[in-house]
């Protein structure tokens, strides 16, 4: 029987490190999930406990929960893309790097990274600097076998990896092939322009370009943005302009059955995590209008 892997964001803090984050993920009703190991705007970073992990992995283990479904978010200050200054490029890689090293001591494998912005350098310039950091950092860590997922991004700015085709030329010049994959976002990909409501017809073409076992992780979020807008605002599921129905078709799709889902939807006035009700609502496969009135009217 296919059992569906759907979690969301959680917070890792340093008191409880990953231990909290399973907690938070089963009171949400999640089985998987998804979170930074730090503040994701900046560098700072506690240590992992050890003990933590074992008691974490423990707890995962006895709710059948799998390591393998856990997914990393690297930090959003990475920017392999840009190179205009060598030595922040190259602090770039070396966190990157260190990022690396905290998933492989959590007992994780996936880490997703926004490929980055080239902020006037072209595309084509951009691309090739991420290459360079990732094999760059892929040398560094060899011994560790940790995935990069790389993010579908919404076009934003001078964001690279709007299109499958600039995450294809990336991947291409990654010489570790074992150690790259990707992580679809969908709000990220209706912004971009990709039309989600004929998923087959999406999915026919990625598979064009990418093999579908490169996809390691799925971000089902809504958009507040009309498709093609490039302005990447999540929305709650089901309550933006991709429906609920296009996300559930493809929570529910069997080309992803093993991929887990993750939610990054807005909190509810800022404060109050919509997770545990977001869950629910895609467990039921039923959509419920009215699922954040209580709060919303609190504002």
């Amino acid at each position: 029987m296919h059992v569906l892997k759907i979690g969301s964001h959680v917070n890792y803090t340093s008191q409880k490190g990953i231990l909290g984050c399973v907690e938070e993920a089963l009171a949400n009703g999640g089985n998987t999930f998804m979170f930074y190991t730090g503040a994701p705007q900046n560098t700072k970073r506690s240590a992992i406990s050890t003990a933590q992990v074992e008691q974490a992995k423990e707890i995962m283990k006895e709710e059948g929960m799998l390591l393998s479904d856990i997914i990393v978010h690297a930090p959003y200050i990475i920017n392999l893309a840009n190179r205009k200054e060598e030595e922040k490029w190259l602090f770039a890689v070396s966190f990157l790097e260190e990022e690396i090293k905290r998933v492989h001591t959590l007992g994780l494998t996936y880490l997703v990274l926004h490929p980055g912005s080239h902020v006037g350098e072209g595309t084509s310039v951009g691309i090739q600097n991420i290459i360079d950091g990732l094999n760059l950092v892929f040398e560094r860590t060899k011994h560790l076998p940790v995935v990069i997922l790389l993010e579908t991004m919404a076009g934003k700015g001078t964001e690279i990896g709007k299109t499958i085709e600039e995450l294809k030329e990336i991947i291409t010049g990654v010489e570790a092939q074992d150690r790259i994959g990707v992580c679809l976002d969908t709000c990220h990909l209706h912004d971009s322009g990709y039309d989600l409501e004929d998923f087959d017809a999406f999915l026919k073409q990625f598979t064009t370009l990418l093999p579908l076992s490169l996809i390691h992780c799925v971000h089902i979020n809504d958009s507040k943005n009309p498709r093609g807008s490039a302005k990447d605002r999540h929305e709650n599921f089901g309550f933006g302009t991709i429906g609920f129905s296009t996300l559930i078709n493809i929570v529910y799709h069997p080309a992803l059955e093993q991929i887990p889902k993750i939610l990054e939807t807005p909190y509810i006035n800022h404060t109050y995590a919509p997770y545990q009700k977001e869950i629910a609502m895609i467990r039921e496969k039923q959509f419920h209008p009215d699922l954040f009135d209580e709060e919303k009217a609190m504002e």
